[in-house]
């Protein structure tokens, strides 16, 4: 299959564009590097890769694709296809300041074009973005439109950079230049997942520790919501911040001295727990601990964090992506697996719920997944990524995808909302490769 293809038909329209800044969008005899990079389904781990955690992650078919072509000045001109139309951006480099709250969504484009090229900027670039990865869904956009723009740019430099390692130059472009404290998973499956397989990736800080192959008969949907989702939002800052306070907490308060609350053991956390407060006012916790050590959050006096529930999250997380990890490959001999694994994906919903995390939309999802059950080939489902809205995970046979499609037309129908479902895989960018084209 032909991944670049809709790319390769959309840049043969821009001649005949109405638009006279499509039609001379890029200038005649020098190369264009086009890039894919992939959303993602968080199958298992979450937002328990902030904490450290194992987690699970496939690469989809949806995608973002980066054109990119050299110019001489140091300046950024970005067309993005959203919807039905074009927006522009353009800017001198380096990006200014303001324009991080302008225009937010060329902010992770400049910042990673800043990222790769050396200082002070003596050139610059034309970048065309054309993306099927739905925003604000859960499943990774910003990561896609980071990896795809940076593998494009990379190329056109002639750098040659790890995959791993472009995925956390991404993630720190996120964290420190867009300002959303996302953890490494997103960019890492987005950069080096494999198609039909599953990213085991140790978040310590981003170590791959092989691909889950998905038992034949078997597969990973995702249901949208409908309910637009971000990192950046309030309730998965204060989770995050939340679990890093309790982490501080335990390092002061007891006798152990890890790095990462993934590391507890669910016996150990209950041996400590009675050290964390239910929830913490900001400002207490400051006075009596002074910070934390997440670079990408900081702690509000005024706010009110749950501790105990953010900092047990990871810890029971990573059990259940323990016990996932083994069971998988026994589905083959062994189908009554698929129900425990199952029972796993609902605790994992059940335990971001627990933090606040939750949301109508996909518990509501979840349920019509519930109903239709194993009977019906439908064995599990979770909220995913950062939670509070988005995508719904749902573990079931591949012969289940019409009753998978069902549940979607059944939320649809009961709240209003539309619900896409993602039924395939596709390649990483490093699978994919860059394209390279002369004009």
């Amino acid at each position: 299959m032909n991944w670049f293809q809709p790319t390769l038909d959309q840049l043969q329209s821009l001649g005949s564009s109405p638009d006279s800044r499509l039609r001379s969008f890029f200038s005649a005899g020098r190369p264009i590097f086009i890039a894919r990079a992939p959303g993602r389904l968080d199958v298992m781990g979450g937002i328990a890769d902030y904490s450290g955690a194992r987690v699970l992650e496939l690469p989809l078919a949806c995608a973002t694709f980066a054109l990119v072509q050299a110019q001489d000045a140091p300046r950024c001109e970005v067309a993005s296809r959203r919807g039905d139309r074009w927006d522009f951006y353009a800017t001198d480099l380096p990006l200014p300041a303001a324009a991080e709250q302008a225009d937010r969504w060329a902010t992770y484009v400049v910042g990673v074009v800043q990222a790769l090229l050396p200082a002070p900027a003596r050139s610059g670039f034309r970048i065309l973005i054309d993306s099927s990865v739905p925003e604000g869904r859960g499943v990774a956009s910003s990561a896609a439109l980071e990896v795809a723009v940076a593998t494009a740019v990379a190329a056109s430099l002639h750098q040659r950079i790890d995959p791993a390692e472009l995925a956390v130059l991404c993630q720190r472009v996120e964290n420190h230049i867009v300002g959303a404290p996302c953890g490494i998973m997103d960019q890492m499956t987005s950069a080096c997942g494999r198609m039909d397989r599953l990213l085991q990736l140790r978040c310590q800080p981003g170590t791959i520790e092989g691909y889950v192959e998905v038992p034949a008969g078997y597969r990973f949907y995702g249901i949208d919501s409908g309910i637009s989702h971000a990192v950046s939002g309030a309730d998965y800052g204060t989770v995050r911040t939340a679990a890093f306070m309790g982490l501080r907490i335990l390092i002061t308060e007891t006798p152990w001295r890890g790095r990462y609350l993934a590391d507890l053991t669910p016996a150990e956390f209950s041996q400590f727990a009675r050290s964390l407060p239910e929830d913490m006012k900001g400002a207490e916790f400051l006075e009596r601990y002074g910070g934390i050590s997440d670079t990408a959050t900081v702690v509000h006096p005024d706010r009110r964090y749950p501790v105990r529930r953010a900092s047990e999250h990871p810890v029971g997380e990573q059990a259940r992506v323990d016990r996932f990890v083994r069971l998988l490959p026994t589905l083959a001999h062994h189908p009554d697996a698929a129900n425990e694994l199952g029972q796993l994906m609902y605790a994992s919903h059940q335990s971001y719920s627990a933090c606040g995390l939750g949301s109508t939309g996909t518990d509501a999802i979840l349920e019509l997944a519930r109903a239709a059950g194993p009977e019906r080939g439908v064995f599990g489902a979770k909220i995913t990524g950062g939670g509070s809205g988005g995508t719904v995970a749902v573990f079931a046979t591949s012969e289940a995808e019409n009753v998978v499609r069902d549940v979607a037309a059944r939320y649809s129908a009961e709240r209003g909302r539309e619900a896409q479902v993602f039924a395939e895989s596709g390649p990483g960018a490093a699978e994919t490769g860059v394209l390279a084209l002369r004009t």
